[in-house]
This record gives structure tokens, C-alpha cells and sequence, in this order.
């Protein structure tokens, strides 16, 4: 590596370029700083429930403070990440196919993780639903809330498959105004799935603690906010560099992953609002 290349990389924010292995690419601690965020999120979680346990071994805001920031050095580390990986250079790469289909089929890779992660924990709801039911008493579920944050969210994918279809268009100005609105659409349904989550816990006392369906509750509508929330990240990114003029009918490739992973989480939340919230009151006192 050149002196110069060397300047240029460290100008892109590219850590430990000097004392990375010959061979193994360009150097990046950012993936390990993103993977250890993501790991304090499950900590903060954790140190939340055993606070709330009155045991007095923690204070109460141990697992808030851990998990906020956790989200913050996570949030962190996928800026440096995605920026490292694809803006550093873009002008400079080439637009093969092999090397758009190496990270298309990486993130199908990353997707059939995620789906083991959210399996495991509708693993968990199926075993407490195969019990006696319901394990304890449980809050209107299926509201209108819950219902429109639905509507909203799927819209928000035909949006964002709108826009995608702009670009390889090259209908810039269509594919802008898509992203945009994708946006929006997927910040109001954060929010109202935050006013969800006041609702149950200040005026209903439901929270993660109240029994083993509230754990799988919580846990699943969670940590699906958290993907939702991650990927209006990632949109925003791409938005950035679309207003930014980095896109084109032969360079959207990070559009087209961003895309692949916002369709699954939509997909997820449709099998969770089936399962979780429809099929929570059937048979039940909930409803």
C-alpha cells in the first residue's frame, strides 16, 4: 500500500489500516465495534430484568444506561461500517456483476441469521402457547394501534419498491421522493410502537416482567423494533447518498440489499402480528 493510499484511507475514517494482515483486504475494526454494541443490547436487557427483581445486586438504571449505550456505539459502528464498505471508494469501483452478486448473496447470508434470531424467540412463545392458555391475564392486544402501525409498515415497503424501481429507471427525482416517504412511513410506526409500549406499561402495568408471555411479547415486538429502527438507519444512509447523486440504473447495489432487508422485517412483522396478537387472544380472555 502506498503512502498515499495509506492518507487517503485514513481520511475515510478506515482504523488499524497499518497493522492489518497482508491478504485479507482493507482493515476495518468497525464490524467488531458494531458486533460489540448489538452484544450490550442483550447485556442492558439483561441487567434490566435481574434489577427489576428486587434483589437490590443492581440499580434500577444499570440495564437503561448499558442499553442506551450499547444502541449508540451500534449505531456508531454501522455508519463506520457502511461507509467504509461502500462510499469510501464508490467512485473508484467497477459495477461487476460478480461483485454485486457477492453482496446481495452476503446479505441473504446476514437475513437467514436474523431469521434464526427471531425463530428462537418465537420458539420460546410456542412453548408457553402449547400450555395452559392464557398463562396469565393478558391487555387488549389487537387494537387499532397495533392495526395501523400494520397498514403503515406495509405500506412502506411498496414505497420503498417504488422508488427502487426509480433508480434503475434512473428517475432520480422519483426515487428520492420514494426514500423519503419510506422514511417517514417507518418513523411513525416507531413511534407508534413506542406509544404502544406506554400504553401497556403506564396505564395497563404490563411490562416485561409480568409473566413469561409478557417476556415473549416484549422480546419479539422488541427486538423487531430494533431491526425496523436499524433499518430506517440504513434508508437514511442511502438517502444521504442519493441526495448526494451516488446512485444510478448501474449503481444501486446497497439500495438493493437496504431493500432486501426492510422487505423482511416487514415480513416479520406481519407473521408476529398473526401470532403474537391475533394468536395470543384466540382461545383466551385477552380479545
Amino acid at each position: 500500500m502506498s503512502t498515499q493510499e495509506s492518507h487517503e484511507d485514513h481520511g475515510h475514517h478506515l482504523p488499524a489500516v497499518e497493522d492489518w494482515p497482508r491478504g485479507f483486504g482493507e482493515a476495518s475494526w468497525w464490524p467488531f465495534v458494531t458486533a460489540i454494541g448489538g452484544a450490550g443490547l442483550y447485556v442492558g436487557a439483561a441487567l434490566y430484568i435481574i434489577a427489576s427483581g428486587n434483589s437490590g445486586l443492581l440499580p434500577a438504571m444499570a440495564g437503561p444506561a448499558v442499553f442506551v449505550g450499547s444502541v449508540g456505539l451500534f449505531l456508531v459502528g454501522i455508519y463506520g461500517w457502511v461507509y467504509h464498505a461502500f462510499v469510501s471508494h464508490f467512485w473508484s469501483r467497477d459495477t461487476s456483476a460478480n461483485g454485486s452478486l457477492a453482496l446481495k448473496w452476503g446479505m441473504v447470508a446476514f437475513l437467514g441469521s436474523e431469521l434464526a434470531t427471531f425463530g428462537a424467540v418465537f420458539t420460546y412463545y410456542f412453548f408457553i402457547r402449547a400450555g395452559t392458555w392464557p398463562p396469565q391475564e393478558l391487555p387488549h392486544l389487537l387494537g387499532s394501534l397495533v392495526l395501523a402501525n400494520t397498514a403503515l409498515l406495509i405500506a412502506s415497503s411498496f414505497t420503498l419498491h417504488w422508488a427502487h424501481v426509480a433508480i434503475r429507471r434512473e428517475n432520480r427525482r422519483q426515487f428520492i421522493l420514494g426514500l423519503i416517504v419510506t422514511l417517514v412511513l417507518g418513523a411513525v410506526f416507531i413511534a407508534g410502537q413506542v406509544l404502544e409500549y406506554y400504553e401497556f406499561i403506564v396505564n395497563e402495568g404490563f411490562t416485561v416482567t409480568s409473566g413469561i408471555f409478557a417476556s415473549a411479547f416484549f422480546g419479539l415486538t422488541g427486538l423487531h423494533g430494533l431491526h425496523v429502527s436499524l433499518g430506517a438507519v440504513l434508508l437514511g444512509i442511502v438517502l444521504i447518498r442519493a441526495l448526494a447523486g451516488q446512485y444510478s440504473a448501474d449503481r444501486h447495489v446497497s439500495v438493493s440489499t437496504a431493500s432486501m432487508y426492510w422487505h423482511f422485517v416487514d415480513i416479520v412483522w406481519i407473521f408476529l402480528v398473526v401470532v403474537l396478537y391475533a394468536g395470543a387472544v384466540v382461545g383466551g380472555t385477552g380479545a
